[in-house]
């Protein structure tokens, strides 16, 4: 089941908790993206871990491949799709993780109306 959630709430729960509700974020981001797609080679916790243990580059992958997963998704609902992959790593390059986050949820808040 894909979760709707509200952009704004998340994104200050994110900074009153100095990052911890980004990390929860994250990890529920996964594992709907891995949902919506039905492609659960991604989960959540696995993928927090392993931006962990490589110091951050998994991050980048991630980001990447969230854009991919979400572009099948939409394509896969017959709805109109865009693959923002190499836009999501762009931002995840320039640091800006959380408008990756975002950008993905809206993706699935679309997904979780249609």
């Amino acid at each position: 089941m894909i979760r709707k959630r509200d952009i704004a709430v998340s994104v200050v729960l994110s900074i009153i908790t100095c990052g911890i509700y980004g990390i929860i974020w994250f990890i529920m981001l996964t594992d709907d993206v891995a949902y919506a797609s039905e492609d659960n080679t991604m989960s959540g916790g696995m993928s927090f871990l392993l931006i962990l243990i490589t110091c951050g580059i998994y991050r980048f992958y991630w980001s990447y491949q969230m854009g991919k997963k979400m572009y099948n998704a939409r394509v896969d609902r017959d709805m109109r799709a865009t693959d923002n992959s190499v836009l999501y790593l762009i931002l995840s390059i320039l640091q800006l993780d959380i408008v990756n986050y975002c950008l993905i949820q809206s993706e699935l808040n679309e997904l979780d109306e249609a």
